[in-house]
């Protein structure tokens, strides 16, 4: 299969679950919040094993013939990462009083810079080899999930009805096509450009499991609660070895 349409098809799925909100509206919220526990923690696990499993091998591998160090590039992109996070936040509504709508909307912009990140980092993986945008692709997945539900939420939570929530939750969501199509031809027709974007998808992964999913986990108080996050982010990192073998 042509590598544009499987990146194409991997961004494009990558898009639709963006709808899985609708599907939370039926269920009741401890439901939800049961869900979103055992979510968070495989979502977290298959990130920092396709950072550590896929993306810094492959890039130390393709690294060897040059003189790139990948581990500071990886460090440079855990600190992007983090630069990024905090422009795109720090307008987020913190005060008693304030426009209800802010928040959603800077939701809907960050969310659609990250989505478009994670086309290109989508995109990275199949340039390089189809079984890694299988892997890449399967860990944005899983970390998508949880993400989506909860930006679902804030939107509701911020004034927008529940079919423009959905509507503008998954225009957002396709700016990961738009990134995954930018990045094809960053790659094709930029002379060995992948050998950066590797490490810097693999500092992305690591940052967003560090920062914002383990420390979710380490919240939970209770015991079973814990023990169910830590089993599924080690589950995560099983899945993420086991697509070595696809």
């Amino acid at each position: 299969m042509n590598i544009l349409l499987q990146i194409i098809l991997a961004t494009l799925a990558i898009s639709v679950i963006s709808l899985i909100g609708i599907f939370t509206l039926s269920l009741k919220d401890k439901l939800v919040q049961k869900m979103l526990i055992v979510l968070v923690g495989l979502s977290s696990g298959a990130l920092m094993g396709g950072a550590f499993l896929h993306l810094l091998p492959e890039a130390q591998e393709k690294a060897e013939e040059s003189n790139i160090n990948i581990f500071t590039w990886t460090l440079i992109a855990f600190i992007i990462f983090f630069i990024i996070e905090k422009v795109l936040h720090w307008r987020h509504c913190h005060k008693e009083k304030c426009e209800v709508h802010t928040f959603g909307t800077m939701n809907l912009i960050g969310d659609a810079v990250h989505n478009f990140i994670d086309g290109l980092i989508i995109a990275t993986g199949f340039m390089v080899n189809p079984a890694l945008g299988i892997s890449t692709t399967i860990a944005i997945a899983l970390h998508e999930i949880p993400q989506e539900i909860g930006d679902f939420g804030v939107l509701l939570f911020s004034g927008y009805t529940k079919t423009k929530a959905l509507f503008f939750n998954f225009l957002t969501a396709l700016t990961a096509l738009t990134g995954g199509i930018v990045g094809y031809y960053l790659i094709e027709y930029s002379e060995n450009i992948e050998l950066y974007l590797l490490p810097i998808a693999a500092g992305g992964f690591i940052y967003i499991a560090a920062s914002d999913l383990i420390p979710e986990i380490r919240k939970e108080k209770s015991l079973v609660k814990s023990i169910v996050s830590f089993s599924f982010f080690i589950v995560g990192i099983l899945i993420m070895y086991l697509v070595k073998f696809i």
